[in-house]
């Protein structure tokens, strides 16, 4: 069996994290999306709404299982038996970051690193623009599925 996973913090899933997972389902038997605990970051999602908001816009892909991690992402692929991480690049410079990611990965594990560019539609996008547009009361509708937008909304101080 094929596997692969995608990791992120996924504070909140934007419709760009979508598109490479949606993608990755295509191309793999199994897709694990594994959702980061950083106990020094406070997220504005817990660890488990994210999971559970996941676990909702991907119900439709029969192959995406959703879990947390807490430690080195090549810890988690070695207890699951996964030889390939997949992730978005959005430009340039992700690259020169995620390079010296999987380059780490891969001498500390033998893991993959599957580099995926991004939809030009979402190029531009991250979970952090989107908490901030919407914070101040911008329309994010088009970059978060209806679910997501729905409990970002709850989340986020009315401002006005």
């Amino acid at each position: 069996m094929r596997r692969a996973v995608c990791p992120g913090s996924f504070d909140p899933i934007t419709n760009g994290h979508l598109d490479i997972i949606a993608r990755a389902a295509k191309l793999y038997d199994e897709v694990y999306v594994a959702v980061m605990i950083n106990q020094a970051k406070k997220g504005l999602f817990t660890v488990e709404e994210r999971i559970d908001l996941i676990r909702s816009v991907t119900a439709d892909y029969g192959n995406v299982r959703v879990e947390s991690f807490h430690g080195l992402l090549v810890d988690f692929c070695k207890q699951r038996d996964i030889p390939a991480i997949v992730k978005g690049l959005r430009a340039v410079s992700d690259f020169d970051y995620e390079l010296q990611m999987a380059q780490m990965n891969n001498g500390l594990s033998g893991v993959e690193t599957l580099f995926v560019p991004t939809n030009p539609a979402y190029s531009f996008l991250s979970s952090s623009l989107v908490k901030e547009v919407a914070a101040w009361g911008g329309d994010v509708s088009h970059l978060v599925p209806p679910l997501v937008l729905e409990a970002l909304t709850s989340k986020l101080p009315k401002r006005g």
